[in-house]
């Protein structure tokens, strides 16, 4: 007779279904290993050594975490190695879901490598060799989701569907993404996967965040149209969604914050005014931070939203949790949307929002619009 299992820990395991086309269950919240590693310390990206990021990666699982993101060229492939290490160690490969990437020189830093094109880009064979070395990284025979982590401009629709669909059918992959890809490539993809029987890209992970919705023009509405997940990474705009106490603080210790890219660590006028905007929401629902409500904003957008949550500190973690605890209401998230100086563009500002009819249907009769698949709500616990 079967028993029900012990009470969640957390909210972090209030398991949601992956996507339409993909049944797996994940935490609402995805766990970003790009700073797990120790190898990016000097270029911005910070680094962890292991005991911290075992510390860090027991934290997000006894919380009940079950879902973890990397890629074969983060901290230079020291990112797969520590999950591999820390999985293996304690024998829970299988509850986890691993996602990691393709397409960027995972021989990065090894001097012996006189021509790494081949080792860079979606052709076949940076597909076969970064897969091969994912696979000895983590110690496991297995990748729960595999992306392409951007198209480089250059390969072709069919060469990449075709290898891809060919690692599905070796067993050595289960689903497929893409991130930081046109949508209309997306979309040409998973036609022809469609057309002639290959495995089609289930998730899109790109940026988005209170302070970045370029995602709302053509992205949003294909995942919803397409039936496909989103993870969306940078949700917290690079550390600059932060309290004027906090920033002050900074200021004061001499601890500033991330730098890369040569942008500067201090908020511009718009990101102020935006985090004054949450700090007006995080009052009105009751929350301790304005980054929980930050990462609650995204996941009130669209249905089979999934945010990485990255970072280095366990406390941090914990307090980005609070957002599945917080529900924002439609006014909120128009006044939200009202503090940006996101333009959504042709043609979408004359069409009108995806759910909604044109408006010169609008102007031969009242037609009642189908609902939009809403988002999963939000409740304390």
């Amino acid at each position: 007779m079967y028993t029900r299992g012990p009470p969640p820990p957390t909210k972090l395991a209030h398991y949601r279904q992956f996507a339409p086309r993909a049944a797996i269950h994940v935490s609402p919240l995805c766990l970003g290993a790009m700073s797990i590693g120790d190898k990016w310390a000097a270029a911005g990206f910070g680094a962890m050594d292991k005991e911290s990021s075992f510390k860090l990666l027991d934290a997000y699982f006894d919380a009940g975490g079950n879902f973890i993101d990397t890629a074969s060229i983060y901290q230079n492939g020291s990112s797969e190695q520590f999950i591999g290490e820390w999985a293996e160690e304690r024998g829970i490969r299988d509850q986890l879901i691993i996602s990691t990437k393709y397409a960027d020189n995972f021989k990065n830093g090894d001097t012996s490598i006189k021509s790494g094109v081949n080792f860079t880009g979606n052709n076949l064979k940076s597909m076969k060799l970064t897969l091969d070395s994912s696979l000895k990284n983590l110690r496991t025979d297995y990748i729960d989701l595999f992306f392409v982590h951007y198209w480089d401009l250059h390969t072709s629709v069919e060469e990449i569907m075709d290898g891809l669909h060919n690692i599905v059918l070796s067993g050595k992959v289960l689903y497929l993404g893409i991130s930081d890809s046109p949508a209309w490539f997306i979309v040409k993809a998973n036609k022809y996967a469609r057309k002639n029987g290959k495995t089609p890209f289930v998730v899109v992970q790109a940026p988005y965040s209170v302070l970045q919705r370029d995602l709302e023009r053509e992205i949003i509405p294909m995942c919803r149209s397409e039936g496909m997940a989103l993870m969306f990474w940078n949700v917290l705009a690079a550390g600059h969604i932060r309290s004027d106490e906090d920033e002050e603080r900074r200021r004061q210790t001499g601890e500033k914050g991330r730098v890369r890219s040569g942008r500067d660590w201090l908020r511009s006028d718009a990101e102020k005014k935006m985090c004054g905007a949450l700090e007006v929401v995080r009052k009105q629902v009751g929350a301790n931070n304005i980054t929980a409500v930050a990462i609650a904003y995204t996941m009130h957008k669209v249905p089979y939203a999934f945010p990485i949550i990255g970072g280095r500190k366990i406390e941090h973690l914990m307090a980005n949790m609070e957002a599945l605890d917080i529900s924002i209401n439609p006014e909120q998230m128009k006044y939200l949307d009202e503090a940006s100086t996101f333009d959504i563009g042709f043609p979408h500002n004359i069409l009108g929002p995806m759910g909604s009819y044109v408006f010169v249907m609008d102007m031969v009769a009242k037609i009642e619009p189908m609902p939009l698949l809403p988002t999963i709500p939000h409740q304390k616990s």
